[in-house]
C-alpha cells in the first residue's frame, strides 16, 4: 500500500523553506492575458537535435517541443498522451497501457531518454515516468545515434526534467475525475539562500481506470538543488521517489468477441480477465542524477551528466489463449476433469460451440533493473574566416544496465462472459508454481562522438558528425556477446530568402536488441539509415512550418515467426523501409489563437512483402487550436479544443492472411479554464464524444481498446 506521509512532510518542509526566502514574497505572478497560451517556446531550440543550444531554423532534421503547459491543457495523464499532437507520432498505438508509454516514430518504435540519457531498458521492467515532472518532452524524429548511441531509427523521445529555478514560484493542485480519479499536486522552487537554489515536484494520485478491477495509485516525489559557485557553473542534483500500485489496463481480449462477431455479442471494453487482487503491476523507482555545466568563455563549454536508477517490479498478469487457433480460440472442455476435449486424430483441441469458453494464461515475473549512465562532453566554438562559425562538440558516453526477472506460467479456462473470479487461482499473492529465473541480461556501451556545425556567412549550417560504439551483452553470466558500430551524420540547411530555409540530411542508427531469435540464435542488433529532404518556414518568432519527406532502411528487424506454434516467437526479418511525408505547422493567428495542425504519410514494409507492417496507419493528422480571454474583475478565460486521426491499420498472420482491418478513429478533445487571481479551475476532456473504438487489432489474435471518454477538474491555487 502507498504511504503518502513521507511524501506531504516533505513537501511541507519545502515549501516552508522556500516561502522563507525573501525574493518569493516579492514574485509576482504574471497577470492573466493571452500571453499564458503558451505555443511557440517549443520552437526556439534545436535542444538535444544537436546537444548544443542551437535554433531550430539551423538544425537540418524536424525537431518538436512540447512544453507542460500545452500538453496538460490536451489532457495528457501520461507520457504517451504528450504526443497525441505531433506530426509523424502516433500515441498509444497499443491504447492507454498503465505499463508503459508507447510510441510509434514514422512507424518504428521510440526509446525514451530523460534529459539526455535512456533511462527505460528491457520490457516490463520499470514503471512509467511522470509528465507532470518534466518542463517539456522533445520529440526527435529520424535516427539519432551519432549523438546517442544505440536508438531507434525512427526517433526519440527526450524528456525534460524540472530543474530548480532562482525565481521564487509554487503551485498546488487538487484534481477529481472520471475513473474516481483523485490527485493531489504540487511544485515549488526558489532560492535557499545565495546561489543554491530548490525545487520539489510532487503527486500523489488515487484512482481506478476503464478496466474493471484494475488501479493506477502513484506516489512521486522528486527534489533537486541547483548550487552556482560563480557565474559560469550550475551543478545540479535531482532525486526520484515513485511508487505505483497498478495493474494492466491491456487485456488483450479476442478478435472473436471483439472486433469479430460472437453469437454471444461483444464483449464489453472494460472486461477485466484477471484475478482481482493477485493480477498488479506494482513498482517502486529511485533515481538519483547529477548534472554539471562549465563555461570556460561564451564559446566554451563543458558538459558532464550521470545517472543511477534502481527499480523493482512485480508483473501479475492474466490473458486470454487467442493465440492457439486466432479465428476460434474458445474451446470445449471436459465436464469431469475441466482440461480441453481433444480431437483423437488431429490432437486439437475441440471447438466451444457455444463460443464461450476459452484458455487463460498465468503469467508472473518480478523485475530488478539497474543502470548507471554518463554523459560528457565539451564545446568549443571558434572561427576559420570572417564568415566561417564553427561549433565543435565532442564527448564520450557509457552505460551499464542489468536485468533480472523470474516468473512463473500457466493455463486456466474460464467463461469470458460470464467469469468466474473466485474459482482462479492467487497462489497465495505469489508467483506461480515452477516460478524461476527467466532472464538475467547485462549490458555496456561505451561510445565515443564528434560533431562540427559549421555557420557560412551567417545564411548555411552544415552538420556534420561521426561516433564509435563497443556494446557488451551477456545472459546469466555467460560468454560476453560484442558488438561494434561507427555511425555518421551529414546534413545542411540554408536561408533561402527571409525564413524559408531548404534543408537535407542523412543520417545512421543501430540499436542492439536482448534476447534470442526462435532458431536459438542471439539477435544482431538493427542498423540502418535515412535520407530526409525538407524545409522550414518561420515567418515570426511565434510560427514554425516543416514540410519533410525521408526514406528510412532498416535492418534485423524482430518480427513474428509463422514457421512456428508461439505467438510470441521472432526473427529477424531482413530488411524494412519506411518511408513517408510530414507536415507540421505552429503559430499564432491574428486575435493570439494557438494554432497547431500536423499531417503525415507514412508506409513501413518488410521489403518483399508490399504490405504495411502490423499497427501502422498510414495516415495520421491532427488540429488543435486555443485562446486566451480577459473577462471583466480581472477574471481569464482560456478554451482550447483539438482533434486527432487515425487510418485504418492492418495485421497479417496465417489465420487471416488478407488481413485483420482495424479502423480509422478520429478523437476529440477539449479544454476551459477560469482564472481569477492566483486561482484558477481548469476542465479537461480527451475523447470528448466518446468515440468507442479499438487501436490495434493483430492477427495473432487479440485486440486493444482505445482511450474511453476521460474528464477531469484541477483547481490549482499559484503561490
Amino acid at each position: 500500500m502507498l504511504s503518502t506521509k513521507p511524501v506531504l512532510i516533505s513537501i511541507s518542509a519545502l515549501a516552508a523553506a522556500l516561502a522563507a526566502a525573501p525574493a518569493y514574497a516579492q514574485t509576482a505572478r504574471p497577470a492573466q492575458g493571452d500571453a499564458d497560451i503558451i505555443v511557440i517556446g517549443q520552437n526556439s531550440s534545436g535542444g538535444d537535435a544537436t546537444k548544443t543550444d542551437t535554433p531550430a531554423i539551423e538544425v537540418p532534421q524536424p525537431v518538436t517541443i512540447i512544453p507542460a503547459e500545452l500538453y496538460e491543457a490536451q489532457g495528457a495523464v501520461s507520457i504517451s498522451d504528450t504526443l497525441n499532437y505531433v506530426a509523424g507520432v502516433q500515441a498509444n498505438p497499443y491504447g492507454p497501457d498503465s505499463r508503459v508509454d508507447g510510441a510509434f516514430i514514422r512507424g518504428l518504435d521510440a526509446l525514451q531518454f530523460r534529459d539526455g540519457m535512456r533511462d527505460i531498458f528491457s520490457f516490463y521492467a520499470s514503471i512509467r515516468a511522470d509528465p507532470y515532472n518534466f518542463d517539456s518532452v522533445q520529440v526527435l524524429r529520424g535516427p539519432s545515434s551519432m549523438l546517442f548511441g544505440q536508438g531507434a531509427l525512427g526517433g526519440l523521445i527526450n524528456l525534460n526534467s524540472k530543474l530548480p529555478s532562482s525565481v521564487a514560484s509554487g503551485e498546488v493542485s487538487l484534481r477529481y475525475g472520471a475513473f474516481d480519479r483523485k490527485e493531489a499536486l504540487a511544485d515549488f522552487t526558489g532560492p535557499i539562500t545565495q546561489g543554491l537554489s530548490a525545487r520539489i515536484v510532487a503527486r500523489v494520485r488515487d484512482a481506478d481506470t476503464q478496466t474493471d478491477f484494475v488501479p493506477d495509485d502513484r506516489v512521486m516525489v522528486s527534489p533537486s538543488v541547483t548550487w552556482s559557485p560563480g557565474a559560469d557553473t550550475d551543478l545540479t542534483l535531482l532525486g526520484l521517489y515513485q511508487e505505483d500500485d497498478g495493474g494492466s489496463t491491456a487485456q488483450f481480449l479476442p478478435l472473436v468477441g471483439s472486433i469479430l462477431p460472437n453469437p454471444n455479442g461483444q464483449l464489453p471494453n472494460d472486461r477485466f480477465v484477471g484475478k482481482p487482487g493477485w493480477d498488479r503491476y506494482d513498482g517502486r523507482l529511485l533515481q538519483g542524477t547529477a548534472l554539471l555545466e562549465h563555461r570556460f568563455s561564451p564559446r566554451a563549454k563543458l558538459s558532464l551528466k550521470a545517472r543511477y536508477i534502481d527499480s523493482d517490479l512485480s508483473y501479475f498478469t492474466h490473458y486470454p489463449d487467442s493465440y492457439s487457433n486466432p479465428a476460434n480460440p474458445y474451446v470445449l472442455l471436459d465436464p469431469v476433469t475441466g482440461t480441453p476435449v481433444v480431437d483423437p486424430e488431429t490432437g486439437a483441441a475441440l471447438p466451444d460451440p457455444d463460443q464461450r469458453t476459452i484458455g487463460l494464461y498465468v503469467d508472473g515475473s518480478t523485475a530488478r533493473m539497474e543502470i548507471f549512465s554518463t554523459d560528457n562532453n565539451v564545446q568549443i566554438g571558434f572561427d576559420t574566416g570572417a564568415a566561417v562559425e564553427h561549433v565543435l562538440l565532442a564527448g564520450v558516453d557509457y552505460s551499464w544496465n542489468h536485468v533480472r526477472k523470474t516468473g512463473g506460467f500457466g493455463i486456466e479456462y474460464i467463461d469470458i462472459y460470464d467469469i468466474d473470479y473466485d474459482a482462479l487461482s492467487d497462489f497465495g499473492g505469489g508467483l506461480p508454481p515452477g516460478a524461476a529465473p527467466s532472464e538475467d541480461v547485462e549490458q555496456t556501451q561505451l561510445g565515443v562522438y564528434v560533431q562540427d556545425q559549421i555557420r557560412l556567412w551567417d545564411r548555411v549550417s552544415v552538420v556534420l558528425g561521426a561516433r564509435r560504439d563497443h556494446v557488451s551483452s551477456r545472459s546469466f553470466a555467460g560468454t560476453p556477446v560484442e558488438h561494434d558500430a561507427t555511425t555518421f551524420r551529414a546534413g545542411v540547411i540554408g536561408d533561402l530568402a527571409a525564413g524559408l530555409s531548404p534543408f537535407f540530411s542523412y543520417t545512421e542508427s543501430f540499436e542492439p536488441i536482448a534476447g534470442v531469435a526462435s532458431n536459438g540464435d542471439p539477435f544482431v542488433p538493427k542498423q540502418g539509415h535515412q535520407y530526409e529532404l525538407g524545409i522550414k518556414y518561420q515567418l515570426n518568432a511565434a510560427s514554425i512550418v516543416t514540410l519533410t519527406g525521408y526514406r528510412i532502411k532498416e535492418n534485423n528487424r524482430p518480427v513474428d515467426d509463422p514457421a512456428t506454434p508461439d505467438p510470441f516467437d521472432q526473427r529477424q526479418a531482413g530488411s524494412l523501409t519506411s518511408k513517408g511525408i510530414e507536415f507540421e505547422a505552429r503559430t499564432v493567428l491574428p486575435g493570439q489563437v494557438q494554432l497547431i495542425a500536423n499531417y503525415s504519410y507514412n508506409e513501413a514494409e518488410i521489403d518483399g512483402t508490399d504490405r504495411q507492417i502490423d499497427n501502422v496507419p498510414k495516415h495520421n493528422a491532427s488540429l488543435w487550436a486555443a485562446r486566451a480571454f480577459s473577462l471583466p474583475n480581472g477574471v481569464g478565460l482560456r478554451l482550447g479544443a483539438g482533434a486527432r486521426h487515425a487510418g485504418e491499420n492492418i495485421s497479417y498472420g496465417p489465420a487471416f492472411t488478407d488481413g485483420i482491418v482495424t479502423p480509422d478513429y478520429t478523437l476529440v478533445d477539449a479544454f476551459a479554464e477560469l482564472s481569477w487571481r492566483r486561482w484558477s479551475f481548469a476542465i479537461n476532456a480527451t475523447n470528448l464524444l466518446g468515440e468507442d473504438y479499438y487501436s490495434a487489432c493483430l492477427a495473432r489474435g487479440d485486440c486493444f481498446v482505445g482511450a474511453e471518454r476521460n474528464v477531469f477538474g484541477t483547481l490549482s491555487l499559484k503561490l
